[in-house]
């Protein structure tokens, strides 16, 4: 009979290699390489030939850091939660709890639309069973999958949105998880930026808004326009679930990125006309 992984009990001392915790994990080489870089995740050692090996510590902390991914938590505040906080300031422990509540609310509306659809799903098996029809609201009741898809459509037409679901479509499941892993790293470059207050027309931001940008231009796969990257950065400031992403370093955050990104549009996007 096979026995699951947890009856496995691996020898004192030993050491997975990158290839074995992809295999593992579902996550590419690129996504611990991105952890490590961030501070997130650290190899235990490293071998010959720049071989990343970790041990069973750093494969506990790594299973910590999926779930909380799982949640959607931004992977700034699942540092504050994973870091060993035994000896921490006062300050980084109230961050820890901010951060643990703000993991528990989440858990909390996960709960609560998943109820929804579980008993959606049990509504249609006992009315399919019987015979019965039902209504198009009551089909999809705690989906609510077309809301961000409505606000797009909203905004930018029916092209621009058909066009941005069939890119995303296409990229497939390990391209969409590169592309999340990408907007990380660009998300933890401004924070350190903002950190060091730099101003938003020097080199540094503009650098990175230019990033900023090209990372824009693959997200929204049609010519980007300067009014419509400068409409999109206003939002990181009037929409507090863009203002979230940039906000965690200081409650300036989103200003700066706003500003850096506008200027760097100014300068060296054409106009829509």
């Amino acid at each position: 009979m096979r026995r699951s992984p947890a009856e496995k009990s691996p020898e004192p001392g030993r050491l997975w290699s990158t290839h074995e915790v992809v295999a593992a994990t579902g996550l590419t080489s690129r996504t611990l390489r991105h952890y490590d870089r961030i501070g997130l995740l650290a190899p235990t050692e490293v071998g010959v030939g720049g071989l990343r090996l970790y041990d069973q510590d750093a494969l506990l902390r790594l299973q910590r850091i999926l779930l909380l991914r799982e949640t959607g938590m931004p992977l700034a505040e699942i540092a504050v939660v994973v870091h060993d906080v035994v000896a921490a300031a006062p300050a980084e422990h109230h961050r820890q709890i901010s951060a643990l509540r703000a993991q528990r609310e989440r858990l909390l509306a996960d709960r609560e639309r998943l109820d929804v659809q579980i008993a959606t799903v049990d509504r249609t098996v006992e009315a399919l069973q019987k015979g019965h029809e039902m209504t198009p609201e009551t089909l999809f009741d705690g989906f609510n999958h077309e809301q961000y898809d409505a606000e797009v459509r909203q905004r930018w037409g029916d092209e621009a949105a058909d066009r941005s679901n069939a890119w995303w479509n296409g990229l497939g499941e390990d391209g969409q998880r590169d592309f999340r892993d990408e907007l990380e790293d660009l998300n933890a470059a401004w924070d350190r930026a903002i950190a060091a207050g730099v101003d938003p027309l020097s080199e540094t931001a503009q650098e990175q808004a230019r990033r900023h940008v090209e990372w824009l231009g693959r997200a929204m796969p049609q010519p980007l326009s300067r009014e419509l990257v400068q409409g999109i950065v206003q939002m990181y400031v009037g929409d507090e679930r863009f203002a979230q992403n940039y906000n965690r370093v200081s409650a300036s955050g989103p200003q700066l990125v706003r500003d850096a990104v506008h200027h760097y549009a100014q300068l060296h996007l054409t106009t829509g006309d």
